[in-house]
């Protein structure tokens, strides 16, 4: 469906904007603006040949909107090792959300595990997705 609702769309731009630049100086904004949308083309239009990706950004985005927001934050890190730990923390947050896990249940089950954990893959066990059930404890 995607193939014979969605191409027609992009087709009709591309031959637009291929007409379009040919009789634009590329040193102006629009010759920059055509010549950049006709360099990105092949990336523009992945989402019509491959069904799994979205046509927009959304979900990535709203992935990283509270790494964003949280930037000021960071700034209070104060080494490269806490960096890399809010990072591994924000990571691991971030992972049990994209696995349907409510991150403070998950997060509170984990710390209640890993004191026991004693091999890789006990720790393994404990990543968000993995497939014990860390919602019960």
């Amino acid at each position: 469906m995607r193939q014979r609702r969605a191409v027609p769309l992009p087709d009709s731009l591309y031959a637009f904007a291929e007409s379009l630049h040919q009789d634009t100086l590329n040193s102006g904004k629009l010759g920059e603006a055509l010549s950049y949308l006709l360099r990105q083309w092949p990336k523009l239009i992945r989402y019509v040949e491959d069904g799994r990706l979205a046509i927009d950004t959304n979900l990535a985005e709203n992935a990283i909107r509270p790494f964003a927001l949280g930037r000021h934050n960071w700034l209070f890190a104060d080494s490269t090792k806490g960096a890399k730990a809010s990072a591994a923390w924000y990571s691991l947050v971030e992972t049990a959300k994209a696995n349907g896990l409510e991150p403070y249940a998950y997060l509170c089950q984990l710390f209640q595990r890993l004191p026991h954990a004693k091999t890789v893959e006990d720790f393994e066990a404990l990543l968000p997705f993995s497939t014990i059930d860390l919602s019960q404890p």
